[in-house]
């Protein structure tokens, strides 16, 4: 059966640093990957001084989707850092349209997913909560009455990552218990393809080579709270 991958994430780099290698493989094994953005990530790292860092930012995105293999890439045109619950609400009705329009021209038998960060933020960002809980708004909400719409899987750190509170920048809870993870997926052997795809995101190379640091040789591990 044929499996469609919305990924839904905030900002552009989101999915690259987050659960790049489970999408990587993913496609590399047939399924469908749909990228959506909330933001441009106009307010991120700017250490080139970009007068136009989010136009940047999608060109960078779009670059990293291409490698990663996407099969179409859509940015809804939020502020970045101003995402609110006004901003979900509206959001998930455009995700939902969106959703909508690709399906239509699909067949009937598919599986269809959701993917994103955790709820917690997944480094405590408020734009990662609003853009998970609008994902999993438009999910359940079509899963009501679609039976094809699966389960949706939520990026997260293990606890062995982020052992206790992190105060660096924003408040960052400690990573998931092993009682919380509900799936690891295991493509460190992509970790040269995945490296590439995070550098295609030149702008936030500080973020990548914290990523590096954090994830050493075990680039490509992700972790997942699964809902169905």
């Amino acid at each position: 059966m044929k499996k469609i991958i919305f990924g839904i994430f905030a900002h552009p780099d989101d999915e690259a640093f987050g659960p790049c290698g489970t999408l990587l493989q993913e496609i590399r094994n047939g399924t469908d990957v749909h990228l959506i953005t909330l933001t441009a990530g106009e307010n991120g790292a700017n250490p080139d001084n970009h007068l136009d860092l989010g136009g940047v930012r999608l060109e960078e995105w779009h670059a990293a989707g291409n490698l990663l293999g996407a099969k179409s890439m859509h940015f809804l045109g939020y502020k970045d850092g101003q995402l609110n619950n006004l901003a979900m609400i509206e959001a998930t009705g455009r995700i939902a349209t969106l959703v909508t329009h690709t399906l239509a021209s699909l067949p009937q038998d598919i599986e269809i997913e959701f993917m994103g960060l955790d709820l917690n933020g997944y480094t405590g960002h408020i734009d990662h909560i609003v853009a998970t809980r609008a994902a999993c708004h438009a999910f359940y909400t079509f899963k009501k009455n679609d039976s094809r719409f699966s389960r949706i899987r939520l990026a997260c750190m293990p606890r062995e990552i982020v052992p206790t509170t992190n105060i660096d920048w924003i408040y960052m809870e400690p990573g998931r218990t092993s009682q919380e993870i509900n799936e690891t997926v295991d493509a460190r052997t992509l970790a040269g393809d995945i490296r590439t795809i995070m550098q295609a995101h030149a702008s936030q190379r500080a973020d990548y080579e914290t990523a590096i640091k954090n994830q050493g040789a075990n680039l490509g591990l992700n972790y997942f709270i699964v809902k169905s």
